[in-house]
């Protein structure tokens, strides 16, 4: 057992300090959209906003007044009310009423097939007059300049996928813990900095994917996707694997989104997600709990039950974590108070991994925004979606 102990603590070290060197000196070499400036009047191509709604009138309301406040010349705003039952509908209806640059579009019912969001997006796509196709949520709160910077950004760099990493509005300390957490490894897992000069890494997120209108329509839009359910990466994916440009930036002074008000609404709203990003596959969630034991529980439990060497190891592997941690607090203006949390946090991510796949495994099924989709279905769906990658992915 002493054996085994010391050799794990020693495997946990180096594994958590290569994450960390990736990831502290990969985001570092992300630049930000604020520090590109405004594209001129003259030079502005038309932009199309396309947001998906349902049951969104806590929000809706102030994310379309953010997007009114956008100081671009030539911008359309398409919102798409997608089944809502609440006053969302009516929200959208009356600030349409009186604004020109807003287009309402109704859905009353999802075709066989889809996912209601990407059916929705797609269906604004097809409406959309603009040069470029502005993919945000429904609660996004924009800068007046962020989307006359991002076009200046694609303009000179010749991108045709941009996309952002936002500000992520939490109140708390464990909630902002698993926020940095889940974003440390996005990092650790995309590599989000190679995005622009490799072909094999890709990057996109929900609550800003601009994109070529070419490039949108050459790829199949997400008709080609329609039951994606991680829609914003897959994008990002198809995009990168039919040879275009993509980059990343950071967009934190651009760009706002509330993603979850506390925790039991974030352990709720994963539920529709997490099983995708184990690829449908229990094992695979399998492996990764085994990681995630042995790089970020252990070496806790390693300060109790570990002596000598093994124990100093076990102190610098959680060293090594909190220096992290306390990187990214404090590059987000978030107190370091919320470093208490660490030990926990990755229980956490255990029981939302495994409570989410397992509801969906014994359900047969996921449930998002009201509507039951097969797990037969969608792993059928996202195995022929991979196969059509790989394919255009080679040279």
């Amino acid at each position: 057992m002493t054996n085994f102990a010391a050799w794990l603590s020693a495997a946990a070290l180096l594994l958590t300090a290569a994450m960390t060197l990736r990831v502290s000196f990969g985001w570092r070499r992300i630049a930000e959209l604020k520090d590109m400036p405004p594209c001129s009047g003259a030079e502005a191509p038309a932009v199309s906003v396309i947001v998906s709604a349902l049951n969104e009138a806590d929000t809706i309301a102030a994310a379309l007044t953010s997007l009114l406040a956008i100081d671009y010349p030539a911008l359309e705003i398409i919102v798409i009310d997608d089944r809502s039952t609440d006053d969302t509908p009516r929200i959208i209806d009356r600030i349409a009423s009186g604004q020109a640059r807003v287009k309402a579009l109704h859905i009353d019912a999802l075709p066989q097939g889809w996912l209601g969001k990407n059916h929705a997006l797609q269906r604004g796509a097809e409406v959309a007059g603009g040069d470029y196709l502005l993919f945000t949520d429904a609660d996004a709160m924009f800068a007046p300049s962020a989307v006359s910077r991002a076009i200046a950004y694609c303009d000179k760099h010749r991108i045709d996928h941009l996309t952002l990493f936002f500000n992520v509005i939490a109140h708390g300390g464990l909630l902002r813990m698993l926020i940095l957490s889940f974003a440390a490894a996005l990092l650790a897992r995309f590599a989000p900095w190679k995005v622009k000069a490799s072909r094999r890494h890709y990057i996109g997120v929900g609550g800003f994917n601009l994109v070529r209108r070419e490039a949108y329509f050459a790829i199949g839009g997400h008709a080609a996707m329609p039951l994606a359910v991680l829609d914003d990466l897959q994008l990002g994916r198809m995009l990168k694997a039919h040879g275009f440009q993509q980059a990343v930036l950071f967009g934190t002074d651009m760009v706002a989104i509330e993603w979850y008000r506390d925790v039991t609404a974030l352990v709720r709203g994963l539920e529709k997600n997490i099983y995708a990003g184990f690829g449908y596959q229990l094992w695979q969630l399998a492996i990764v709990s085994l990681l995630v034991i042995a790089t970020r529980i252990w070496p806790w439990a390693g300060l109790l039950f570990t002596h000598g060497a093994t124990r100093i190891v076990n102190v610098g592997t959680v060293c090594i974590m909190l220096l992290l941690y306390a990187d990214m607090l404090r590059v987000r203006g978030w107190p370091l108070t919320a470093l208490v949390f660490t030990p926990v946090v990755p229980l956490v991510e255990l029981f939302i991994w495994w409570r989410s796949s397992l509801l969906a495994w014994w359900r047969g099924a996921i449930f998002w925004r009201g509507t039951p989709y097969r797990l037969k279905k969608l792993r059928h769906a996202q195995h022929a979606l991979d196969r059509k990658l790989d394919r255009a992915s080679k040279p």
